[in-house]
């Protein structure tokens, strides 16, 4: 698929760039919806498994983010260029998505209520009608954020009028907000007695960590409803009237995935080495992000899903992804002139692999030391209060040093310089 097109006016003409406060102003929505991907990489794969999906299960309800970036991001982007609204072609799709956004996360917030409210029992460790209402939410969430993110990058390169700085300053600012939504998002899902601020969140069905995780999402959706409206109402669009054509005529009666698989053959071989090794980063860090918090409650404090322990890691473990969010905000600045350093972003990019590599491996080591920790409490009847400094250290600077792969890694390297 061909990369979004500028926005054109009635006469075919791509318009100057607009004020940079303008481009501030739509990427300001990255923070909006980083703030809710910081709490369902946090706070949900422990949710899930408060409501009685295996361990094990949770990985497929996950599924959902890989399958709606693969196919509802492209169609989105198909039908966002070609979309011939009076509000404009990014502007319908960024406000829909916001409101899909909104549902879902009352869906996933409310679950348990609204499965003990259809009679889920809550005596037993499985309530089918809460996991019904929560993977309809997760799913339509994942979906709605894909539908949000693409949008918003077209319009930012709409606003730039084709010009490269204001790409790639617009593409910064994006960045930048990015980190501040995880930031703020991962800061929130720490806090453990957020609930207080919401009383009414707190019900028989949900107990105090589900109550902070509604308490988290109100947030969310406030954040976000509001970046998303202030940006509609303040940045106009000029419609794309229906006089105005792609040159391609052959890409006008491909359709969509025509298109996207039509790619593929014309693509060199040093671009699928690129796709080749960006999957393997996935793979490695799919496992990872999915089990990070988790993974923080029940082999670094030895909890179990429910117990203070767990939610006593879970909560550091949010602690630990705010800190990795300050790192990869400070190294998408420092990017650039590090690749100048090292001799090419070819360089860095492989030697931030190593990173993860590494990382990765010391979780092993990580999970032994707080085991055998806690086999020593055991021994000496000695109270259990947590792993020790140097394990929750550990951990925490783990989860900080994966910032600088992640800075380097999710944003697909500069193909110009990386491709030579």
């Amino acid at each position: 698929m061909t990369e979004p097109s500028s926005t054109l006016n009635v006469e075919g003409q791509v318009p100057p760039p607009t004020s940079l406060l303008k481009m501030i102003v739509v990427a300001s929505i990255a923070a909006g919806i980083q703030f809710g991907w910081a709490l369902q990489l946090s706070l949900l794969t422990p949710y899930v498994q408060l409501l009685g999906v295996p361990h094990a299960w949770s990985s497929v309800i996950w599924l959902c983010g890989p399958i709606s970036g693969l196919v509802v991001q492209p169609t989105v982007g198909y039908y966002s260029d070609r979309c011939t609204s009076r509000f404009g072609r990014r502007r319908p799709f960024i406000l829909g998505g916001a409101i899909a956004v909104a549902i879902s996360i009352i869906l996933i917030g409310f679950a348990a209520d609204f499965g003990y409210s259809m009679g889920d029992d809550l005596n037993k460790k499985t309530r089918p009608r809460a996991v019904g209402f929560f993977v309809v939410g997760f799913w339509i969430l994942d979906m709605a954020n894909n539908m949000l993110q693409g949008p918003c990058r077209a319009f930012l390169g709409d606003l730039s009028g084709g010009d490269q700085l204001k790409i790639r300053t617009g593409n910064s600012a994006f960045s930048f907000f990015m980190a501040i939504g995880s930031i703020l998002g991962y800061a929130a899902g720490s806090y453990g007695k957020l609930y207080k601020a919401f009383p009414f969140t707190k019900t028989k069905a949900c107990n105090v960590y589900c109550a902070n995780l509604k308490s988290c999402f109100f947030i969310a959706i406030a954040l976000l409803l509001i970046l998303v409206i202030i940006a509609c109402v303040y940045v106009k669009e000029i419609p794309l009237t229906s006089t105005d054509t792609i040159d391609d005529e052959d890409e006008v009666k491909t359709p969509c995935w025509g298109l996207f698989f039509g790619a593929f053959k014309e693509m060199k071989r040093p671009m699928w080495m690129l796709l080749i090794v960006t999957f393997l980063n996935w793979f490695a860090w799919f496992p990872w992000v999915l089990y990070d918090t988790d993974w923080m409650g029940r082999e670094v404090y030895g909890g179990s899903v429910g117990d203070s322990m767990f939610d006593k890691g879970v909560h550091d473990g949010s602690l630990g992804l705010m800190l990795n969010s300050i790192v990869l905000a400070v190294m998408s600045v420092a990017i650039e002139p590090l690749s100048r350093v090292l001799g090419g972003v070819k360089r860095l990019w492989g030697l931030v692999n190593f990173i993860l590599a590494i990382c990765l491996a010391m979780t092993v080591l990580i999970s032994k030391e707080a085991r055998a920790h806690r086999h020593f409490l055991i021994s000496t009847g000695a109270k259990d209060n947590g792993p020790p400094p140097n394990v929750r250290g550990g951990a925490l600077a783990l989860f900080s040093i994966l910032g600088i792969p992640l800075a380097v890694i999710i944003p697909l390297p500069d193909l110009n310089n990386f491709l030579r």
